[in-house]
């Protein structure tokens, strides 16, 4: 196994960061042309290359330990031995399935590239992962979210409080509406630039997995909500600012964890209400949507779903909210 100096390779999706996973230079090699591959010509984000590049450190990690060097030692009987490690340490069916997914990607690159002649993972299955339904808001309490928010900004600013908290609670009554009127994902809404904002026609234009871009309509709460933002936006505008539309308090372009800690923090204001995330957020929208009469098409648009399987889930926990609300006021139920 002495076979070149192993190179220096990101650590795995959970490891800590000065954690290095060693491989032996001729997968390694293949495996950074690979991340190549996965930022430029596929134009996936630095999360996604980053979970890519984990899981398949782990294969070949895995494969190096049964005696392999190169990538071209990467056979079925390998592929299903790592993911049958996965099932024995615990890992979640869904986590299993991803790791699968990864592998099968990487394998039928190699084919194209040229580093492989026959695919082992078009043969190789993987267990089907469990769809947990999303936790969402009820109407009222979405409501009650965006309006908490909303009265404690304009509460700071009756008070006289500095122009930045002020700033920063108009920011985050902004972001709130924002992500329940449109459904949009956290990184999508912390990519925002100012020009992406029509109030014209009330859309916004964002760049969704793999770049593509989408326009998704909002309401007037939230285009009054981002205009209020954006009159005291310049509290916040600092060198190096740029044209995005939601700052940090250092003034930088707002950081998802930023965001979540902001929806955790308000949604903890709203009585008996899960503690949602922005993704919650998200499932939140296509819900309500969804009750209120739109069809799956459209739903599956505006979230940007390349998939109607993936949109269909909402459908799940409209039923499962029916159900309920039937069980409980129905006499004969």
């Amino acid at each position: 196994m002495e076979q070149g100096r192993p190179l220096r390779r990101l650590p795995r999706v959970g490891e800590p960061a000065d954690q290095e996973s060693e491989l032996p230079e001729p997968m390694a090699r293949v495996l950074a042309e690979f991340e190549q591959h996965l930022a430029i010509e596929r134009d996936l984000t630095p999360h996604t290359v980053r979970a890519y590049l984990g899981d398949l450190n782990s294969l070949l990690d895995h494969v190096t330990r049964l005696g392999g060097s190169a990538v071209g030692d990467i056979d079925l009987r390998a592929l299903r031995s790592w993911l049958a490690k996965q099932q024995t340490t615990g890992r979640a069916r869904s986590t299993i399935a991803r790791r699968a997914t990864a592998a099968r990607v990487f394998t039928a690159w190699l084919v194209r590239a040229g580093h492989i002649e026959v695919d082992p993972g078009a043969r190789l299955a993987s267990p089907k992962a469990h769809r947990v339904l999303p936790g969402v808001l009820r109407t009222d309490e979405a409501l009650a979210l965006v309006e908490a928010v909303q009265q404690a900004a304009e509460a700071a600013r009756a008070s006289g409080v500095g122009g930045a908290d002020v700033a920063l609670g108009y920011r985050d009554a902004a972001l709130l509406e924002l992500l329940y009127a449109t459904g949009i994902r956290v990184g999508e809404l912390c990519g925002l630039d100012i020009d992406d904002i029509d109030f014209d026609r009330n859309v916004v234009r964002v760049f969704g997995k793999g770049r593509k871009e989408r326009s998704v309509p909002f309401g007037t709460p939230a285009a009054m909500a981002l205009r209020q933002w954006l009159r005291v936006r310049p509290d916040l505008v600092r060198n190096g600012s740029g044209p995005a539309v939601f700052l940090g308090a250092k003034g930088g372009r707002i950081d998802q964890r930023v965001v979540r800690a902001a929806v955790h923090r308000w949604m903890a204001r709203v009585e008996n209400a899960p503690d949602l995330a922005p993704h919650g957020l998200r499932h939140t929208a296509a819900t309500h949507l969804l009750e209120g009469g739109a069809d799956l098409r459209t739903v599956q648009e505006l979230l940007g779903h390349a998939s109607m399987a993936t949109t269909q889930i909402y459908t799940h926990i409209s039923n499962e909210r029916l159900r309920a609300a039937y069980q409980q006021a129905h006499p004969r139920a």
